[in-house]
């Protein structure tokens, strides 16, 4: 009897399955090793997770300049600054997505000369008289600054900085010593410890108002930058960044500044980047004249330190 056919075809079907198989089971082998290689992100993460500074807003495609001017008034008068306050503290800030973030403290003790006036007069008086267009001239004649610079402003008043201090979560800090102050006129008091310690925005507030003769000002541009770099660092905090666009919306009333909230934002992007490297500096001063003379000159034979 002649053999069936269909057998010498079953068999080649099976061979090819089974060639399919173990085809299907190395592309999946080659697949897991692949996997353990060059590992797939974390969905979960990416998806539910904070975003990252870049996610704010798109970086500058230059470099901005903004003057900060902290004033000693607790609100904004009357939503403007038609009778403003003192600044109690001025820096200028140089965001450049292609560089460090620099700092340049302004010591409100720099001596200046307006047209018309007899004298000079210090720095921080500007304010009061002329509002951010006076400061924001006279830091551009002392630092150098080309035409149109500084490019932005921002005013903070001690309420704000309260209210950005809590809204961020609080900030690490650690005073080098105990501070007391009694203001009865004002109804002011600084009570403070020295140490490492959780900070909310009213002991902020304390500790960068506090001022005696043994520190000067000087001691107070150190505790400047140390709370800068602590609120800076607080706000890069991935828990953080997610409320960042809300916490600038909360605040817009209570500064005033030429800045829009999209252009904050985008400044906000460079400045928290993951490892960004902060310069903090200081415009170099004559010793005074006087021991106890409240103006100090410009030392003209310093070095700029400010980015031309």
């Amino acid at each position: 009897m002649a053999p069936a056919q269909p057998r010498p075809q079953r068999r080649t079907r099976e061979r090819a399955a089974l060639r399919l198989l173990a085809a299907g089971l190395g592309l999946a082998s080659s697949l897991a090793l692949l996997g353990v290689i060059w590992p797939e992100g974390d969905r979960s993460a990416s998806e539910q997770g904070p975003p990252s500074a870049a996610d704010l807003a798109e970086a500058p495609d230059r470099a901005i300049s903004v003057l900060l001017i902290g004033s000693d008034a607790d609100r904004l008068s009357n939503g403007s600054t038609a009778v403003p306050a003192n600044s109690d503290a001025l820096l200028l800030v140089h965001v450049n997505p292609e560089g460090p973030l620099q700092l340049l403290s302004l010591p409100v003790e720099t001596a200046v000369q307006l047209p018309g006036d007899k004298l000079p007069v210090a720095l921080g008086t500007l304010y009061k008289r002329g509002g951010p267009a006076l400061v924001a001239g006279a830091a551009a004649q002392l630092v150098g600054l080309p035409k149109g610079q500084p490019d932005r402003y921002v005013v903070l008043p001690r309420a704000a900085l309260r209210d950005l201090v809590d809204g961020i979560g609080r900030v690490e800090l650690s005073p080098d010593r105990s501070m007391r102050y009694t203001d009865k006129t004002q109804k002011y008091t600084i009570r403070l410890e020295g140490g490492l310690q959780v900070m909310d925005g009213q002991q902020v507030e304390q500790l960068l108002r506090f001022r005696d003769e043994t520190d000067g000002e000087e001691r107070r541009r150190d505790r400047q930058q140390m709370a800068v770099e602590s609120v800076l660092r607080q706000m890069g905090q991935r828990t953080q960044l997610q409320q960042l666009p809300d916490l600038l919306q909360q605040l817009q009333g209570q500064v005033e500044t030429n800045l829009t909230r999209s252009e904050a934002l985008s400044l906000l992007a460079v400045a928290l980047r993951p490892g960004e490297r902060l310069e903090f500096r200081t415009l170099p001063l004559r010793p005074p004249v006087q021991p106890k003379s409240p103006l100090r000159a410009l030392d003209a034979q310093a070095q700029r330190p400010w980015p031309n």
